[in-house]
Parts: structure tokens; C-alpha cells; sequence
């Protein structure tokens, strides 16, 4: 007889709507089992960048999309453990930093910060990624649907 192979943990995707996911090939966020990962973020809603040349409110922007992403996959920002934040300007790491505190002061995710040379639209000036661990259901919680794409409208 021979031995089961383990079962895959079901995998649900998220699309933001954005036209660069079928151009490059991915999701806005993707949960496997109880883990999210969600795609680098910008502040763009229905192809328009929103808050040009302000990287405090490109990253509210950012956080309130990840944010619908996460809850549409059953999460919370509570369940973040892990953010990479990109900028265009490390000058302006303070007021990125402290928008990303308005929502993580108290959860304390792993973060990074770094400088990149351009974002895919001159007027994107932060992307943020990032990864969350769902707690484990309980016994009466409802199951994830499987293999189900969904299309969200992250626009607020």
C-alpha cells in the first residue's frame, strides 16, 4: 500500500483589480493554510495614485487596502507579523513610519524599511508588503473556500 501523500492546505486568492496583475501574473494577497501574504502595495485606487507627493498618505492608502485584502481572506491586522515598506526617498522615512505606527503601534509587526531606485509609477512613493498568520479555526469556525479567485474593489 502505498503511503498518502499530506494534503495541501487550501489556497484562496484576492485581486485588487489592479491591470498589473494580469500583466506580470499575481494577486493582491494570497492565504495558504493560515498564512497571508500580501502583495506589494501602492496607493492606487481604480488606476489613479492617490495623495501624489505625499508618502504619509500614500501609506495610509496602502495600510487601508492591505487592510481590506487581509479581511477579505478572513484576517485582521492584528494577525501581520511581517511588513517591508519601500521608498523612494528615505528622507522621508519619519512620516512613513509614523503612518505605518498609527495602525502597528500596538501590534509590532517585523518591519523593514529600505530605499529602491523607482516604483512602477513616478508618482508611487512607498510600497508596502505584507505577510499575517491567521490563528488556527476553532471547532465551530467556518472553513475557507477553496481555490475560489475573488474580486475585490479596495476603494474606500
Amino acid at each position: 500500500m502505498k503511503p498518502q501523500q499530506p494534503q495541501r492546505p487550501i489556497t484562496k486568492r484576492v485581486s485588487g483589480g489592479s491591470p498589473w496583475e494580469d500583466v506580470v501574473g499575481y494577486s493582491r494577497a494570497v492565504r495558504v493554510g493560515q498564512i497571508v501574504h500580501v502583495a506589494g502595495t501602492t496607493a492606487t485606487l481604480h488606476g489613479e495614485v492617490q495623495c501624489v507627493g505625499d508618502a504619509a498618505g500614500q501609506t495610509r492608502v496602502i495600510l487601508n487596502i492591505i487592510q481590506a485584502a487581509l479581511e477579505s481572506l478572513g484576517g485582521r491586522m492584528q494577525d501581520v507579523v511581517r511588513t517591508r515598506i519601500y521608498v523612494t526617498d528615505i528622507g522621508q522615512w519619519e512620516a512613513v513610519g509614523r503612518a505605518h505606527g498609527e495602525v502597528f503601534a500596538n501590534i509590532r509587526p517585523a518591519a523593514s524599511m529600505v530605499q529602491v531606485a523607482a516604483l512602477i509609477d513616478p508618482d508611487h512613493l512607498v510600497e508596502i508588503e505584507a505577510e499575517a498568520i491567521l490563528p488556527l479555526p476553532s471547532v465551530d469556525s467556518a472553513s475557507v473556500d477553496s481555490g475560489m479567485n475573488t474580486e475585490m474593489d479596495f476603494a474606500k
